[in-house]
């Protein structure tokens, strides 16, 4: 089935359609959830309120562009929006210290290993993170998303970049320290 018969069956709410539509993006945005998320069922929670969501809007996807980025946009900024809602403590630049930088050798460690690092940071290191690294948003537009400034975006991100490097020095080290013993 194409996008476009999808997309005209779930305008029409035929269930059958949208089940196809659900069961081909769900798995890749399930993964997009658990980068915001602090836990798996929190990210089934984002999931499933997401969906609602494209069912909801699907009228107005008019196949300009990919289905996938336009669910994934839905996704993205569901995900936000739960951020947003839990009023996080957003550290501003100016109250902060920068942190320094290290180089970390990554040659060992996986995707898994990595995202389970990233879902232990504070949720807003861990949404400015996903925004920057990941989905390539900008600080700008970051601040904007989030209700925050610029200069506050960089400074969780300088910080997420800091908390990752420290996470993943102490994995190193009691990796050594196995090894040695």
């Amino acid at each position: 089935m194409t996008d476009e018969q999808l997309v005209e069956g779930c305008k029409l709410q035929n269930p059958s359609h949208q089940r196809k539509l659900y069961e081909k993006f769900s798995r890749k945005m399930f993964g997009v959830c658990l980068r915001y998320a602090d836990n798996r069922e929190e990210a089934e929670d984002l999931l499933q309120d997401s969906f609602v969501k494209v069912f909801q809007h699907i009228s107005s996807f008019k196949m300009e562009g990919s289905l996938e980025g336009w669910v994934r946009r839905i996704v993205v900024n569901t995900s936000l929006e739960f951020i947003r809602k839990q009023k996080l403590q957003w550290v501003n630049i100016e109250d902060a210290d920068e942190p320094a930088e290290s180089e970390v050798v990554l040659d060992h460690m996986n995707a898994k290993e990595l995202l389970m690092i990233i879902n232990k940071l504070p949720t807003g290191f861990k949404a400015v993170f996903n925004l920057y690294a990941i989905e390539g948003y900008n600080h700008r537009e970051i601040g904007d998303l989030l209700g925050i400034t610029e200069s506050t975006s960089k400074s969780q991100y300088s910080r997420a970049k800091a908390a990752l490097v420290k996470s993943i020095q102490e994995i190193e080290s009691a990796t050594k320290d196995i090894v040695k013993e």
